[in-house]
């Protein structure tokens, strides 16, 4: 019994490839957003992660910035670091990204988080194990895809002050069974667009599906 019982909590804190497969069979919503790529499926954390520290357990405002980098990171960090134990629900970690999105992308951006976030069923499940998650990014970078889309792009076809950087980075997941730590970690990549407009603080223009960055 106590085998299955550490079963079920490694199933419900891993996600990528593993979670969309056995999630799929009992009707529960997968916890990312297309396939994940041979090398980076979910694995247990090394021990010396143990000490690791979630950077928050509430919901952080995005970074009020005029740096697509600086807005990118920001933007990364509030997909990725939420904390089922606290009080905050699942709309309060989404909100704080449709709150910087770009008016007229408002609805799509909204769309492009709740694939990133687990679903309403699921962060129940996460809960009840006191399941939380973080982001370390290990680089952010303009795509060279990006200067070929600004050269073929038509007039008005991409908003003036417009950037795409490509975030990579390792996601943390932790939870609790008793008094016992389970943790997984795995590599992650997505792309962020973002609009900054001058000296104006940039907005959320989309997000590329997760493990499908723009190259």
């Amino acid at each position: 019994m106590q085998f299955l019982r550490r079963r079920r909590l490694v199933i419900a804190i891993v996600g990528a490839g593993v979670a969309l497969i056995v999630l799929a069979a009992v009707g529960l919503f997968g916890l990312l957003r297309g396939p994940t790529k041979a090398n980076q499926h979910e694995r247990s954390a090394p021990p010396a992660s143990a000490a690791a520290v979630v950077p928050t357990d509430q919901p952080q405002p995005v970074l009020e910035t005029s740096s697509p980098e600086l807005f990118a990171r920001s933007v990364a960090h509030a997909l990725f670091d939420w904390d089922t134990r606290q009080d905050a629900g699942l709309a309060d970690w989404v909100q704080v990204l449709v709150d910087v999105a770009d008016a007229e992308e408002a609805a799509a951006v909204a769309a492009d988080v709740r694939e990133y976030l687990p679903g309403a069923e699921m962060w129940q499940r996460l809960a009840t194990y006191g399941t939380r998650q973080w982001l370390d990014v290990e680089s952010v970078v303009v795509p060279v895809a990006w200067a070929t889309a600004l050269e073929q792009a038509a007039a008005g076809q991409i908003p003036r002050g417009a950037a795409a950087l490509t975030v990579v980075g390792t996601r943390h997941r932790a939870g609790t069974w008793d008094t016992d730590e389970m943790r997984t970690e795995r590599q992650v990549s997505f792309t962020v667009f973002v609009v900054c407009p001058g000296q104006k603080s940039c907005t959320l223009l989309r997000l590329s599906k997760l493990d499908h960055p723009l190259e």
